[in-house]
């Protein structure tokens, strides 16, 4: 039980606090509606699932032994987010976006976004494989760690689809878009200033 409640908690604070899923998922949210901000969470619970899968299968250890590797994933993680804030920083504000629910970017297209901003984030690496080594013992049973693994997917997807249901409601939408400049050069500074941060830690 107290390993259970170790990896409960250690989640939880880990997923709520700010970082480049939740900037991601709000910008899909009230830029594209509610079905391209949850299509953007259940990509970011996909890209959990990555983390523990390679860790289960040793390779997290080998991540976390490897300097190399991990400073590799690091930066291509930092890469990614400044290419996708500079992208957001320097977009168009004078885009007119049908609150009825069309969207310009595809549900594919708001997954494959979720999901690429956490397996690249060296943030989800190291909680997924510091959880693991630090907290879960290793005489814990497979499918016991595989179902520690389906709660932290879980957690980010119920924690996100909120964020994304929360962000796109239509009278908070609407106050966004209005302030749509400023909100995209905010959460483009943001992504750039984590991928930075990131990258020189």
């Amino acid at each position: 039980m107290p390993e259970l409640f170790a990896v409960a908690v250690i989640t939880v604070l880990a997923v709520v606090s700010p970082g480049a899923d939740f900037a991601m998922v709000v910008r899909n949210s009230y830029l594209h509606g509610r079905t391209t901000g949850l299509f953007a969470a259940a990509g970011v619970a996909a890209g959990v699932l990555v983390h523990v899968t390679y860790t289960m299968l040793g390779v997290g250890l080998l991540i976390a032994a490897n300097t190399a590797l991990f400073t590799a994933i690091k930066l291509a993680g930092a890469a990614y987010l400044v290419h996708i804030g500079l992208r957001t920083f320097f977009s168009r504000a004078d885009v007119t976006v049908d609150l009825a629910g069309e969207r310009s970017l595809s549900r594919w297209g708001a997954l494959r976004t979720g999901f690429l901003t956490n397996v690249l984030n060296p943030k989800t690496t190291l909680f997924v494989v510091s959880t693991f080594t630090q907290v879960v013992g290793p005489d814990t049973a497979r499918w016991q760690q595989g179902a520690y693994g389906l709660f932290m997917s879980l957690t980010h997807l119920v924690w996100f689809g909120l964020v994304a249901l929360f962000f796109s409601h239509s009278r908070l939408r609407t106050s966004m878009l209005r302030a749509q400049k400023a909100l995209n050069r905010a959460i483009g500074a943001t992504l750039v200033g984590l991928g930075i941060t990131l990258g020189v830690a």
